[in-house]
């Protein structure tokens, strides 16, 4: 996004992802002192908050792979694809419609369109190509650089520039999940890695910018509106790839396929970009380092995949990597100005919103 309604926005968010998360960069303030280099790191409620969001949101997007082997046993990529992007819009749709939710500003217009290029459309298909051929075992290779990929990226989109005892950390967590995923799966390279690292960049730059976009309006909202705008592409989608791809509905299958919908492309996302909104995307991002060995238990006890004795050994290692991303800090290398002595913000002001104004990212 460059438009400058964006980089507006960006001067009126905290650096970290959300309005809780950090110091808010704002623009000339008349009289105002500069502060640079603030600790972006989030108070201690919205911090436990917002980790245990995020976790929940792992934990959802940890079944996606399983699910989506699941809903492959009876139907082909496209529709899987499109199917749960048709059934996540529904739920999203109505529930905004419930809720007299208006249709956001303009100018998130093109972030929102970034979400649904990222984790609606992009991610979603690509990995259901990837799974074709691929182990769901081999295909958790992409979830352990992801979280380094995302950070990356939100720092580029943020401003933001993690320390690096972070960045040593998240390196370190993101090569002992890659070298077990490989070593799980025999480390062969495949037409699938070529999806599943084309998905790498897609994700990230929708996990970065609904992050963004969740310190704007609730994270619900975010990916409720992605998915409603995707509808003119995913219903005649849907409607082609029914037609073209033979359809074997069985119990999997159909499990598979609204778990998809349900847990992984809606409530997951809302869970995880509020929590991204609350601890800051690149700290929440870390988490999913986690994801891998989650999805591995998953394969073992739905699709009874074997595991070695080295998943002990690498869970221990993750977890210590992600405790000390969680405690490093990220300092901000923005311009923060504040008012002068006795200047009370003036109403309207967007670098300084009233109390109370989605403080807590609630609808």
């Amino acid at each position: 996004m460059t438009a400058q309604d964006s980089a507006t926005d960006d001067s009126a968010i905290a650096v970290s992802g959300g309005p809780t998360g950090g110091d808010t960069a704002g623009g000339d303030t008349a009289g105002g002192d500069t502060v640079r280099g603030r600790d972006a790191t989030p108070s201690p409620s919205a911090a436990r908050t917002g980790t245990v969001l995020a976790m929940l949101g792992v934990a959802a997007f940890s079944l996606t792979f399983p699910g989506t082997a699941w809903a492959l046993t009876g139907l082909g990529p496209w529709t899987v694809t499109t199917c749960r992007m048709v059934l996540a819009a529904l739920i999203a749709g109505g529930a905004l419609a419930a809720l007299r939710v208006p249709v956001p500003a303009r100018r998130h217009w093109p972030g929102l369109l970034v979400v649904a290029a990222g984790v609606v459309v992009g991610f979603p298909l690509l990995t259901t190509l990837a799974l074709q051929t691929s182990t769901t075992a081999h295909a958790a290779v992409v979830v352990g650089l992801l979280p380094l990929t995302t950070a990356a990226l939100s720092a580029v989109r943020t401003g933001v520039r993690p320390s690096r005892t972070f960045w040593a950390a998240a390196l370190a967590g993101a090569v002992v999940v890659i070298a077990f995923a490989l070593q799980q799966s025999g480390g062969a390279p495949t037409v699938g890695d070529l999806y599943l690292f084309a998905a790498l960049p897609v994700c990230a730059a929708g996990y970065a910018e609904g992050g963004r976009l969740a310190g704007h309006m609730p994270g619900w909202q975010v990916i409720g509106w992605a998915l409603v705008g995707c509808l003119p592409l995913s219903v005649p989608g849907a409607v082609l790839a029914l037609s073209a791809e033979d359809v074997h509905l069985g119990g999997r299958a159909v499990a598979g396929l609204l778990w998809l919908a349900v847990g992984s492309q809606f409530v997951g996302m809302v869970v995880w970009y509020r929590g991204m909104a609350a601890i800051g995307v690149t700290r929440a991002s870390q988490l999913q380092l986690a994801q891998p060995l989650l999805t591995l238990v998953w394969s073992v006890l739905l699709l009874g995949e074997k595991l070695t004795p080295a998943a002990p050994i690498a869970a221990v290692a993750v977890l210590v990597c992600i405790g000390v991303t969680q405690r490093a800090r990220v300092p901000a290398t923005r311009a923060v100005r504040t008012p002068a002595a006795g200047r009370a913000p003036e109403a309207g002001d967007r670098n300084h919103p009233p109390a109370g104004a989605n403080q807590d990212n609630r609808p």
